[in-house]
């Protein structure tokens, strides 16, 4: 497919598990297992889930999970716990804590986050209860040591993604529907100068997590608008809407042989009973086919 296609969809959104989870998240596709790890964060749960067979894990953690990430060197995942970056290997339940940042926090936890291509892993944090503008964004190294990258002050965190050059950093302040450009040096990791990237109107609900594609687009997920959107790198136009079954939906990954199926996950948290009534795939994974390659996800260099 030549990059300048527009992008579209080549099925209709199907829920492939229907697993209620309070706050689904925290998407890796796995390329070397093809399978994808995701995660309730509320629910603390690990799960995975094996395409080719419909197979389904799940893990009971002792504490919130939110973001997941392969390691590149060893087996296991590195992922963020309520208080910070943690390496855990679900063949024998082995759990590492490495840092957590933010002692004097208590009412912080760690929500989105990924790894940039230099395997360093990028974490957000948020007020546990979405109010107070606490959030940051920390940068850790191979040896999961932890560095204040933003002093975001967003009561709600999610990304990062990257633009294809790695010059730009997206970060989403998700509670004033802002998504957010930075100048980002590649080769250290520095942030620099941010801006408003894209301001989503109230029908629109809130950025929630995201990715970005081969071509640089950028997928963002709509917290209480039920869609996933895909917009033009440089002027952030809208250039496609998935639709999809219930309101919130919060992270999404590319994954599949080739790169173009979308994994999305939502939430039933913040729903009414009534909501919860007429959204019974609330809380679900559900995958959608395109035309759309997406990239190679980054793994954590520790």
């Amino acid at each position: 497919m030549s990059q300048a296609e527009a992008p579209r969809l080549l099925s209709e959104p199907r829920c492939v598990w229907a697993a209620g989870a309070t706050l689904g998240e925290g998407t890796c596709w796995s390329p070397s297992e093809q399978a994808l790890y995701w995660v309730d964060i509320l629910g603390q749960q690990l799960h995975r889930w094996e395409p080719a067979t419909g197979g389904k894990q799940s893990w009971d953690m002792d504490d919130t999970i939110s973001a997941v990430a392969e390691r590149a060197t060893q087996p296991g995942l590195a992922i963020t716990l309520r208080r910070g970056l943690a390496l855990f290997n679900p063949k024998g339940r082995a759990l590492q804590m490495l840092d957590a940042p933010e002692p004097e926090l208590p009412g912080n936890r760690f929500n989105d986050g990924k790894c940039d291509a230099q395997g360093r892993f990028w974490g957000g944090t948020m007020d546990f209860a979405c109010e107070a503008p606490t959030g940051s964004l920390y940068r850790f190294d191979a040896a999961g040591q932890a560095t204040l990258a933003l002093q975001a002050n967003f009561p709600v965190t999610n990304g990062p993604t990257w633009s294809r050059d790695q010059r730009t950093m997206f970060f989403n302040d998700t509670v004033h529907r802002k998504v957010m450009a930075y100048a980002f040096d590649p080769v250290t990791g520095e942030v620099g100068a941010g801006r408003v990237w894209l301001k989503f109107a109230e029908h629109d609900g809130h950025p929630d997590g995201m990715t970005s594609d081969a071509a640089g687009r950028l997928w963002i997920c709509h917290w209480g608008a039920a869609c996933v959107t895909c917009h033009d790198p440089v002027t952030a136009a809208e250039l496609l809407r998935v639709p999809l079954p219930t309101d919130h939906i919060t992270n999404v990954a590319f994954g599949g042989p080739d790169l173009t199926t979308l994994h999305i996950t939502s939430a039933r948290f913040g729903l009414s009973e009534a909501q919860l009534a007429a959204q019974p795939l609330a809380g679900a994974l559900f995958t959608v086919e395109t035309n759309v390659t997406g990239l190679q996800p980054n793994r954590f260099a520790g």
